[in-house]
């Protein structure tokens, strides 16, 4: 689905520069379809995106619906936005 996809392309775009420069862990508690726990890893070594709880303490924990997730990646979506 638009979720996993989503990761897909965030999984590919992720550099051991991005890994450097933030130094976060997120994980987003997505409703709806597709949803579940979700987690974009940019602390570990190589950095890693997927399905689950990353294997470190998430830094930020972001909970919203699947479909403002896919909005937000895709630039549909304000992160301000989604935050309010």
């Amino acid at each position: 689905g638009p979720v996993a996809e989503t990761f897909q392309v965030i999984q590919g775009a992720v550099t051991e520069e991005y890994v450097r420069s933030t130094q976060g862990v997120f994980q987003f508690e997505l409703s709806g379809d597709g949803g579940g726990t979700w987690y974009i890893d940019l602390k570990t070594k190589g950095g890693s995106a997927g399905f689950g709880k990353p294997r470190v303490p998430a830094d930020v924990v972001m909970s919203m619906s699947s479909a403002d997730f896919v909005k937000m990646f895709t630039d549909s979506l304000k992160p301000f936005m989604v935050f309010m």
